[in-house]
């Protein structure tokens, strides 16, 4: 019997009756993207995955890149429309990619499916090979089908062995003709009683109207994406109105009754996207709300997947996607992120994670990426969230900014509910690594809300590492002359001892209060132009000539933290309040550098500009106390600030709290700055 017959009797074998529902199809760029390539199709002839935690392997992986290299070769002309690829004969492509192959494991573990159909139309002889991978990484061959010209097959493939791990894909060889791959998809079975859900998206704004139109005219040319979204619900809080952008009226005329533009003052992220769940809800049609950021470019296939992933978990699940790199396209941001309880800290999970490039290293030779990843939570650049689990937990932290999105990931667990990052679902996002967003004015929010998260679900004794943590970082700052980063950081302390009472209180009024009091430090005003500022002029040379370079051990650093405090006591030079000692790179401007400066140009960590670091050895006595009595003085009412803000917390988050910051804003007139200064 020839492999091909087998293939044909396996689909015949399979329940009559049983209705496949497809969730995850088979896609392409279609604007000739080489860099988005990888993500979809995988040229390369290298096939085999290694494991390089031991020294023979990194060998044979090192021997495998350098294959790869040489054999790569993107072609966007194979790709013939969103579906459709056509592949000239005696050639071979994989779809073993992170948009492509069936993330097999994900849904072993969320869902009760327990077979996938992978469904194949091709227009020539061609063959297609089948394979499976273990969370190990190493690949299994698991069927090869022979199909004939103009050919439309089937393969029912089993999960069950996917506990830990693991992921479908097939290969696809022309034979002595070109063949083109009209469609392949992969389904699963739908129960009896199966009713899909739908969506409202909601978008947050501020000051991008150009990519909300953008938003618009995705969602309105997707007929897919418009058959399960019930409304695109946009939340715009600048002053620069969406309404008022080219191509608004064009797009919104065709979504229609399906889309609903909201106007309020500024309330951030957290307040933006409050609303849209608020909306989302009070319409009472869409069993999901997906929160999408507004600087996002939307693969919608992934959208799609993440809803027909939620339909068949188990019980009601917030499924996320990831984010790759808007101007490196083939570089995801990382696979899964966690919270570090004892540091109370957010981190992505595993080390090999972190900005991968697919270009160098794709699905099937990166041996980490088939270990399932479970998760805490999931950013809010692209997140699902069943409305049942709103009605239930609330709506978002009302804390304008950062950790609103991981708050809700581990209020959502604290409740019984899972997150789940879904490999296939992304979206595209501006990267904030050209950003150092913990000393411009988010440093507040930073530190506020990760005490606040810490106070309503730390397990530890007054919160494990978070306060020796929050004080050495306060030292660091210090060190390296940012004093506005320590004046934001104590004072959001200081909100925080007020209780959980001034959270809506202050949410729509702090950020003018925190503009101007970074405007009155030096280290905050960033000068466009650096032939401004005064010549260097170096008053103390370095000891033996010598550029302080990061500590390599615990006695380095130890010895560069106390002569440099020593310094900061010192009174200073008062030629250096003339002219600066160094100009130091954004890279380079760390504390065991800038604290053996008394004052430097410091460049911008986005390129835009520089600072002027002056040293003050007032103002750093001051502001050390400061940080110490504040951290003393939240330890010391620890027990009772938890229990106010977990007390209070179902309020803080209601729908009726919510509401009522809503209408205090709607007739405030937005603020007239960019959202990242």
């Amino acid at each position: 019997m020839s492999v091909a017959t087998e293939f044909r009797q396996g689909a015949e074998t399979a329940i009559e009756d049983t209705v496949w529902k497809t969730v995850h199809r088979v896609v392409f760029p279609v604007d000739g993207d080489t860099d988005t390539l990888p993500l979809y199709v995988d040229f390369d002839a290298a096939r085999r995955v290694v494991d390089t935690t031991d020294a023979g392997a990194k060998r044979a992986a090192t021997a495998t890149s350098q294959l790869v290299s040489q054999r790569s070769e993107l072609r966007s002309d194979f790709v013939l429309d969103r579906r459709r690829l056509s592949l000239p004969s005696h050639r071979r492509v994989s779809f073993g990619t992170y948009f492509n192959a069936f993330p097999a494991s994900y849904w072993r573990s969320h869902t009760d499916v327990q077979q996938v159909r992978l469904s194949i139309e091709v227009d020539a002889e061609a063959t297609v090979i089948v394979y499976k991978s273990s969370p190990r990484g190493s690949s299994n061959r698991v069927q090869s089908i022979h199909l004939r010209e103009g050919t439309t097959a089937t393969c029912d493939l089993s999960l069950m062995s996917f506990a830990d791990g693991g992921w479908y894909w097939f290969d696809l060889v022309a034979h002595g003709k070109d063949v083109t791959l009209n469609r392949a998809d992969w389904s699963v079975p739908e129960p009896k009683d199966f009713t899909p859900g739908s969506l409202s998206i909601a978008v947050t704004t501020f000051n991008r109207p150009d990519y909300c139109v953008k938003h618009l005219r995705t969602f309105a040319e997707s007929d897919e994406l418009l058959a399960v979204m019930d409304r695109l619900i946009v939340t715009d809080q600048g002053n620069q109105k969406v309404r008022d952008e080219a191509g608004f009226d064009e797009a919104a005329a065709v979504l229609g009754d399906k889309f609903k533009l909201i106007e309020q003052g500024n309330l951030g992220g957290s307040g933006g996207f409050a609303r849209g769940m608020h909306e989302a809800v009070q319409g009472g049609q869409s069993k999901y709300v997906m929160l999408l950021d507004d600087d996002v470019v939307v693969e919608t296939e992934g959208v799609l997947r993440a809803v027909n992933f939620a339909d068949f978990t188990r019980s009601a699940t917030i499924v996320g996607g990831h984010m790759f790199n808007l101007f490196e396209r083939s570089v995801i941001h990382n696979f899964g992120e966690r919270i570090n309880e004892y540091r109370f800290q957010y981190e992505p999970i595993g080390e090999g994670q972190i900005a991968h490039d697919f270009a160098a290293s794709n699905l099937r030779t990166t041996p980490w990426m088939h270990r399932r990843i479970d998760v805490d939570y999931n950013g809010w650049w692209m997140c699902l969230i069943p409305t049942s689990i709103i009605k239930e937990i609330g709506l978002a932290l009302p804390v304008f900014i950062k950790w609103d999105d991981v708050e809700y990931g581990v209020r959502a667990k604290a409740n019984g509910y899972t997150t789940v990052s879904l490999p296939g679902a992304a979206v595209w996002h501006m990267p904030w690594t050209e950003k150092d967003d913990t000393i411009d004015w988010q440093a507040y929010y930073h530190q506020r809300n990760r005490w606040v998260a810490a106070l309503l679900y730390s397990q530890y004794e007054k919160g494990g590492r978070l306060p020796i943590e929050s004080f050495l970082q306060d030292v660091r700052h210090l060190l390296s002359l940012q004093y506005s980063a320590v004046e934001l950081r104590n004072r959001a302390l200081k909100d925080l001892l007020d209780g959980p009472s001034h959270l809506h209180r202050t949410i729509g009024g702090k950020l003018p209060e925190i503009r101007q009091i970074r405007a009155g430090f030096p280290d905050a005003q960033v000068t466009k132009d650096i032939t401004e500022f005064p010549p260097v002029k170096r008053v103390h040379l370095p000891k033996f000539g010598r550029v302080p370079s990061r500590p390599k051990n615990i006695v380095q650093t130890l010895s560069s933290a106390l002569s440099g405090a020593v310094r900061q006591l010192r009174p200073v030079e008062p030629a250096t309040t003339r002219n600066p000692e160094a100009v130091v790179p954004a890279a380079d401007a760390r504390w065991w550098r800038l604290s053996h400066l008394d004052s430097a140009l410091v460049s911008a960590s986005d390129g835009t500009g520089a600072s002027w670091y002056r040293r003050d050895n007032v103002r750093f006595r001051k502001q050390l106390l400061r940080s110490l009595t504040l951290h003393a003085r939240v330890l010391a009412r620890w027990d009772e600030l938890s229990a106010a803000y977990k007390g209070e917390l179902s309020q803080f988050t209601s729908p009726n709290a919510w509401r009522k910051t809503f209408e205090s804003m709607s007739e405030r007139e937005p603020e007239q700055q960019k959202p990242n200064q």
